[in-house]
């Protein structure tokens, strides 16, 4: 008898997770979404076995349930739903954030074994019609499991990463898992979008070089759901900000002094440790 795996939220991660879970074990994959337009799409192309609006008829009787909502979303459904899921069920996420849905997910009865999760893959697009099966290959699944996580739940998503071309599952906490995105992700963001308040953003278009390009290439983010992820995660986020903005203050004054060997020694030693970074070397997650 086959098991069903819900998965909540068709865009571009939830659609990607449908399409990549094709045939994962025994489980029927369900997608649930509001949008009729994205389950449209989502029943026309096969993202998932089948499709639905109404999350109620299937969450119930759902094996494991996969949140793939924005942030705020998240919390209010696990708030919503509480008592609806099925007893033994197993409820994860695929949020940026982690200390905000673990905090949220204390809703749950002990009945419902809910662990955070973080495939670390994505595009500067959104919405199921970008969603892809490849997405999550060659990408780490950050897994932060409760005190009382089932060990059975979490040999299941080590499966799954595995099953979706990840190429390792790093465990965490939900505190490190912040700081790290907050650093990696969040304030790179930040940098981008910073960079296109400049006044003479537009009198540089068709003479950007591929630094530029580069830097700026998430700056057209996905507005609503960035400024959760920014909220949420904002105690690890300022704590980048204030390091970058000392950098900077740093980069400026030594520039300002006109001392060339100073400015070459800070060049020097920013240009190691990023040669440094690239060398191989173990993952530090755990």
């Amino acid at each position: 008898m086959k098991r069903t795996l819900v998965i909540v939220g068709l865009g571009l991660i939830g659609g990607s997770l449908a399409l990549a879970l094709k045939g994962f074990e025994d489980f029927e994959i369900v997608g649930v979404d509001v949008s009729q337009p994205t389950l449209r799409y989502a029943a026309e192309h096969g993202v998932g076995d089948r499709v639905t609006e109404k999350a109620a008829d299937v969450v119930p009787k759902a094996d494991v349930v996969a949140l793939a909502l924005h942030p705020q979303g998240i919390v209010d459904f696990l708030a919503q739903y509480r008592e609806q899921f099925k007893p033994g069920a197993l409820v994860w996420d695929v949020c940026g954030i982690k200390t905000a849905i673990l905090e949220a997910a204390e809703v749950l009865p002990d009945t419902v074994d809910f662990i955070g999760c973080h495939p670390m893959a994505g595009t500067e697009f959104s919405g199921v019609e970008h969603a892809f099966a490849e997405m999550f290959r060659g990408s780490h699944f950050l897994l932060v499991p409760r005190e009382r996580s089932k060990p059975e739940h979490i040999a299941l998503l080590e499966r799954l990463a595995e099953y979706i071309g990840c190429k390792d599952v790093c465990r965490t906490t939900a505190e490190a898992h912040d700081a790290l995105i907050a650093y990696t992700s969040q304030v790179m963001h930040i940098i981008a979008v910073a960079v296109c308040d400049d006044p003479e953003l537009f009198d540089c278009r068709g003479f950007e070089g591929s630094s530029f390009r580069g830097c700026t290439r998430v700056a057209a983010l996905d507005v609503g759901l960035w400024t959760q992820l920014f909220s949420l995660n904002r105690p690890a986020l300022l704590s980048v900000l204030d390091r970058l903005l000392g950098n900077l203050q740093a980069y400026r004054d030594t520039l300002a002094s006109g001392d060339r060997d100073a400015l070459a020694d800070k060049l020097a030693h920013s240009a190691a440790r990023k040669r440094q970074m690239d060398l191989p070397g173990p993952d530090l997650l755990e």
